[in-house]
């Protein structure tokens, strides 16, 4: 019986391990956290956004980096198959708004163990990687750490980005890479909040865990739009993060911005005149109240302080004085929330790292290394990447699977 070792136990290194399990490969999973699956926990708010319910070709269009190499292995194995797979592992699955996929439970930890079912035929060992050896240019084995020698006939790397360090993922297997004579693309954060430079920093902090539903966001570089949706996001202590948020920052390609805001739309589905029209209905109502107290019907209570001051009316100038001009200047606002961006957060918060083991060393369809034989990878640990909505997940799946398929074929 042929063995294989799979470095990372996460899931495109437990969906690889079962694969291969199921051709007869003898596997060996390592894993150098005390658990497998452990960043699966933490994924979806701790629900785990599973796959996408679309097609391979809708997958792709969301797949921000090198989504051309993804082809063969998104159609190999689609996100019906995901669900498929879960579902015949015991987990009831869900699908929401933007055809996300959660388990019924909404428990993430319901798909770490059904994975863990599926590599259920593979040994796990628990120590950390240092090290693929090589004989006569295939891959022979993994040196652990602790100096022990783990000899096999194949090895796949699945060892994840530089995301959420904690649960395993901490750059390990992109040394390895490297130590093999692979190019890695350099790394950076993806999906992932924002920071707010200057004034609007404080401002953010000022209304920190206030969350904004059914508002617009776009993300400008200059004049240029990067990106634009409406969805929700929320303000943190150093920014802004949310839903929305962490799709745009996938859109910047470095970790710091430049001449890059935030606009902010709190009422999308009115256009200026017609929030114009709201604005007069309600002063005119409030007519004897002070400005301070008049905006209540338009903003959420944690926004009306900053709004205020970016504003310039007086807090206990009186609605009945307030001028045409100054009713404008709330409706551009309202309308337009600016808020200058400073950068990315750090990368172990961010959902994903983009960047790593260059694709052109890569085969797309057998996930093999085209430098070292019988050396494959998959997941987070080679160069691709894509936005928000399962899709992240998905890819692991299916590099998983084409790697768990093609390790050892015979040719």
């Amino acid at each position: 019986m042929k063995k294989i070792i799979v470095v990372g136990g996460g899931a495109a290194g437990m969906l690889a391990a079962g694969t291969a399990a199921r051709r007869g490969l003898q596997v060996t999973v390592v894993e150098h956290m005390e658990r497998t699956c452990k960043k699966i926990l933490v994924t979806g708010k701790g629900r785990c956004n599973v796959t996408n319910d679309c097609d391979p070709a809708t997958v792709l269009k969301n797949v921000r980096g090198n989504p051309k190499f993804l082809y063969s292995a998104l159609n190999a194995f689609t996100p019906a198959d995901t669900m498929a797979l879960m579902e015949s592992l015991g987990v009831p699955l869900k699908t929401e708004r933007g055809r996300r996929v959660f388990p019924v439970s909404d428990r993430a930890a319901d798909i770490a163990d059904a994975l863990a079912r599926y590599a259920g035929g593979c040994k796990v060992v628990f120590g950390e990687a240092r090290a693929v050896t090589v004989t006569d240019g295939a891959a022979a084995g993994v040196l652990l750490a602790d100096g022990r020698l783990l000899a096999a006939d194949g090895v796949l790397l699945a060892t994840g980005g530089l995301s959420y360090p904690g649960t395993g993922s901490t750059g390990g297997g992109y040394r390895m890479a490297r130590e093999l004579g692979h190019s890695v693309v350099p790394t950076t954060a993806s999906l992932v909040a924002l920071t707010a430079a200057g004034p609007a920093r404080a401002e953010c902090r000022a209304m920190m865990g206030l969350s904004l539903r059914n508002m617009r966001l776009t993300l400008l570089e200059g004049d240029k739009p990067l990106y634009a949706e409406q969805g929700e996001m929320l303000f943190t202590h150093f920014g802004i993060s949310g839903p929305l948020v962490l799709s745009a920052s996938a859109y910047l390609r470095t970790e710091t911005a430049k001449e890059t805001r935030a606009v902010i739309d709190l009422k999308p589905a009115l256009d200026e005149p017609t929030l114009y029209a709201r604005v007069n209905r309600d002063f005119e109502k409030f007519a004897n109240r002070d400005a301070a107290n008049s905006l209540s019907g338009l903003l959420p209570a944690g926004m009306v302080p900053v709004i205020l001051a970016r504003w310039g009316v007086p807090p206990d100038k009186k609605v009945n004085q307030i001028t045409r001009e100054e009713r404008r200047r709330l409706t551009g606002l309202l309308k337009g929330f600016e808020v200058p961006i400073s950068g990315k957060d750090a990368i172990e918060r961010a959902v994903v790292t983009a960047g790593g083991v260059s694709v052109r060393e890569v085969s797309p369809r057998t996930m093999e290394s085209k430098l070292v034989k019988n050396l494959h990878f998959a997941g987070e640990l080679l160069d691709v990447d894509a936005y928000t909505g399962g899709y992240n997940l998905q890819i692991a799946f299916s590099t998983g699977y084409a790697a768990g398929t093609h390790i050892l074929e015979e040719k």
